[in-house]
């Protein structure tokens, strides 16, 4: 097991964990791995980019749920920029997304 650097606890509460239905999925361009997903918040909606297009289709994640951490600096990616990052299991390649068990409110807190 790989434990990287330990954080505190208020570290970790800055975070804003928020679920978020995906609404637009594609591949990028030139790349076999990388997916544009844009979800919507209920609120607000984030383009963000995610090294999954190994594992899933983009066409597969549609209308699903994601939990997403959502206030992290952008980041520029093949050009494009990516607004968060999902939550996924798996240490250097995803092994599966964290899909909620039922459908629940877009923009829901995680805690």
């Amino acid at each position: 097991m790989n434990i990287k650097e330990n954080i505190d606890f208020l570290t970790f509460m800055k975070l804003d964990i928020r679920l978020g239905e995906i609404i637009e999925a594609e591949r990028v361009e030139k790349s076999n791995k990388l997916l544009r997903l844009v979800f919507d918040f209920g609120n607000f909606k984030r383009q963000i980019l995610a090294g999954i297009g190994t594992k899933y289709n983009p066409e597969d994640l549609l209308n699903k749920q994601l939990p997403v951490i959502v206030n992290l600096e952008p980041r520029k990616l093949m050009g494009l920029e990516s607004q968060g990052m999902i939550l996924a299991i798996g240490e250097n390649e995803v092994e599966a997304l964290l899909f909620p068990s039922e459908k629940i409110e877009n923009g829901s807190n995680i805690h």
